[in-house]
Protein backbone atom coordinates (compact mmCIF):
# COMPACT_ATOMS: atom_id res chain seq x y z
CA UNK A 1 0.00 0.00 0.00
CA UNK A 2 1.36 3.44 -0.96
CA UNK A 3 0.83 5.73 2.05
CA UNK A 4 2.10 9.29 2.37
CA UNK A 5 2.11 11.87 5.14
CA UNK A 6 2.20 15.64 4.72
CA UNK A 7 2.53 18.48 7.16
CA UNK A 8 1.74 22.16 6.82
CA UNK A 9 2.00 25.28 8.90
CA UNK A 10 0.82 28.84 8.39
CA UNK A 11 0.96 31.99 10.47
CA UNK A 12 -0.57 35.45 10.01
CA UNK A 13 -0.92 38.73 11.84
CA UNK A 14 -4.16 39.80 13.46
CA UNK A 15 -5.50 43.24 12.63
CA UNK A 16 -8.59 45.29 13.47
CA UNK A 17 -11.40 45.94 10.97
CA UNK A 18 -10.91 42.88 8.76
CA UNK A 19 -12.76 39.53 8.75
CA UNK A 20 -11.59 36.62 10.91
CA UNK A 21 -12.01 33.57 8.68
CA UNK A 22 -10.73 30.17 9.75
CA UNK A 23 -11.65 26.85 8.17
CA UNK A 24 -13.91 28.83 5.85
CA UNK A 25 -16.02 30.07 8.76
CA UNK A 26 -16.23 33.72 9.75
CA UNK A 27 -15.60 34.10 13.48
CA UNK A 28 -17.09 36.98 15.45
CA UNK A 29 -14.11 38.94 16.73
CA UNK A 30 -12.75 42.46 17.09
CA UNK A 31 -9.73 41.48 14.98
CA UNK A 32 -9.28 39.58 11.74
CA UNK A 33 -6.56 37.64 9.98
CA UNK A 34 -4.35 39.74 7.71
CA UNK A 35 -3.29 38.04 4.51
CA UNK A 36 -2.96 38.51 0.78
CA UNK A 37 -5.94 36.19 0.32
CA UNK A 38 -8.57 35.82 3.05
CA UNK A 39 -5.79 34.82 5.49
CA UNK A 40 -7.38 31.48 6.44
CA UNK A 41 -4.40 29.92 8.24
CA UNK A 42 -6.20 26.62 8.81
CA UNK A 43 -6.98 26.01 5.14
CA UNK A 44 -3.51 27.26 4.16
CA UNK A 45 -1.87 24.73 6.48
CA UNK A 46 -4.06 21.93 5.08
CA UNK A 47 -3.15 22.94 1.51
CA UNK A 48 0.56 22.86 2.40
CA UNK A 49 0.15 19.44 4.03
CA UNK A 50 -1.66 18.02 0.98
CA UNK A 51 0.91 19.43 -1.45
CA UNK A 52 3.74 18.21 0.78
CA UNK A 53 2.31 14.70 0.93
CA UNK A 54 2.64 14.58 -2.87
CA UNK A 55 6.07 16.27 -2.89
CA UNK A 56 4.61 19.14 -4.94
CA UNK A 57 5.97 22.13 -3.05
CA UNK A 58 3.89 24.54 -1.05
CA UNK A 59 1.00 26.97 -1.36
CA UNK A 60 3.33 29.75 -2.58
CA UNK A 61 4.38 27.56 -5.51
CA UNK A 62 0.85 27.75 -6.91
CA UNK A 63 -0.63 30.89 -5.36
CA UNK A 64 1.79 33.80 -5.25
CA UNK A 65 1.19 37.26 -3.85
CA UNK A 66 0.09 38.43 -7.30
CA UNK A 67 -2.98 40.65 -7.71
CA UNK A 68 -4.83 37.61 -9.14
CA UNK A 69 -5.12 36.10 -5.64
CA UNK A 70 -5.75 39.34 -3.68
CA UNK A 71 -8.62 38.80 -1.17
CA UNK A 72 -9.28 35.38 -2.74
CA UNK A 73 -11.18 32.71 -0.81
CA UNK A 74 -8.84 30.00 0.43
CA UNK A 75 -11.41 27.42 -0.75
CA UNK A 76 -9.92 27.93 -4.22
CA UNK A 77 -6.49 26.91 -2.94
CA UNK A 78 -7.91 23.89 -1.14
CA UNK A 79 -9.88 22.77 -4.20
CA UNK A 80 -6.71 22.98 -6.32
CA UNK A 81 -4.77 20.87 -3.78
CA UNK A 82 -7.64 18.35 -3.65
CA UNK A 83 -7.58 18.11 -7.46
CA UNK A 84 -3.86 17.32 -7.30
CA UNK A 85 -4.50 14.56 -4.74
CA UNK A 86 -7.19 13.00 -6.95
CA UNK A 87 -5.28 13.42 -10.23
CA UNK A 88 -2.34 11.58 -8.67
CA UNK A 89 -4.76 8.76 -7.74
CA UNK A 90 -4.63 9.29 -3.99
CA UNK A 91 -7.35 9.68 -1.40
CA UNK A 92 -7.29 11.41 1.97
CA UNK A 93 -7.47 9.09 4.98
CA UNK A 94 -7.48 11.74 7.70
CA UNK A 95 -6.49 15.29 8.56
CA UNK A 96 -5.30 16.45 11.98
CA UNK A 97 -5.04 20.18 12.68
CA UNK A 98 -4.24 22.54 15.52
CA UNK A 99 -5.08 26.24 15.60
CA UNK A 100 -2.77 28.27 17.85
CA UNK A 101 -4.50 31.42 19.05
CA UNK A 102 -4.71 33.31 22.33
CA UNK A 103 -7.98 35.04 21.50
CA UNK A 104 -10.71 35.04 20.37
CA UNK A 105 -11.71 31.69 21.82
CA UNK A 106 -12.97 29.51 18.97
CA UNK A 107 -14.09 26.31 20.68
CA UNK A 108 -17.75 27.09 19.93
CA UNK A 109 -16.91 27.19 16.20
CA UNK A 110 -14.96 23.93 15.94
CA UNK A 111 -17.88 21.70 14.96
CA UNK A 112 -18.95 24.25 12.32
CA UNK A 113 -15.36 24.36 10.99
CA UNK A 114 -15.19 20.54 10.86
CA UNK A 115 -18.53 20.38 9.08
CA UNK A 116 -17.42 22.95 6.52
CA UNK A 117 -14.09 21.20 5.88
CA UNK A 118 -15.85 17.84 5.60
CA UNK A 119 -18.12 19.21 2.86
CA UNK A 120 -15.27 20.82 0.91
CA UNK A 121 -12.88 17.88 1.21
CA UNK A 122 -15.60 15.24 0.91
CA UNK A 123 -14.48 13.05 3.80
CA UNK A 124 -16.41 12.23 6.99
CA UNK A 125 -16.16 14.68 9.88
CA UNK A 126 -14.74 11.95 12.09
CA UNK A 127 -11.72 11.84 9.74
CA UNK A 128 -10.97 15.51 10.47
CA UNK A 129 -9.56 16.74 13.75
CA UNK A 130 -9.63 20.44 14.58
CA UNK A 131 -8.07 21.40 17.89
CA UNK A 132 -7.35 24.81 19.40
CA UNK A 133 -4.68 25.84 21.87
CA UNK A 134 -3.05 28.98 23.21
CA UNK A 135 0.56 29.90 23.89
CA UNK A 136 -0.28 30.86 27.50
CA UNK A 137 0.35 34.51 26.64
CA UNK A 138 3.86 33.84 25.30
CA UNK A 139 5.18 35.44 22.11
CA UNK A 140 3.29 37.40 19.44
CA UNK A 141 0.43 34.87 19.43
CA UNK A 142 0.10 35.11 23.20
CA UNK A 143 0.09 38.89 22.94
CA UNK A 144 -2.91 38.67 20.58
CA UNK A 145 -0.91 39.83 17.55
CA UNK A 146 -1.09 36.64 15.48
CA UNK A 147 -2.55 33.22 14.77
CA UNK A 148 -1.01 30.00 13.46
CA UNK A 149 -2.25 26.61 12.32
CA UNK A 150 -0.57 23.26 11.86
CA UNK A 151 -1.95 20.41 9.76
CA UNK A 152 -0.95 16.81 9.14
CA UNK A 153 -2.56 14.64 6.48
CA UNK A 154 -2.47 10.96 5.68
CA UNK A 155 -3.18 9.94 2.10
CA UNK A 156 -3.04 6.60 0.34
CA UNK A 157 -3.06 5.41 -3.25
CA UNK A 158 -6.50 4.42 -4.50
CA UNK A 159 -6.73 0.69 -5.08
CA UNK A 160 -6.94 -0.24 -8.75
Amino acid sequence: MDIRVGQGIDCHQLEKNIPFIIGGIEIEANVGIKGHSDGDVLIHSIVDALLGSLSLGDIGTYFSDSPKWKNCSSHIFLNEALNKVMSNNYKIINIDTTIILQKPKINQYISQIKNNLSKIINIPQNNISVKATTTDHLGFIGEGKGVAAIASVLICKNSQ
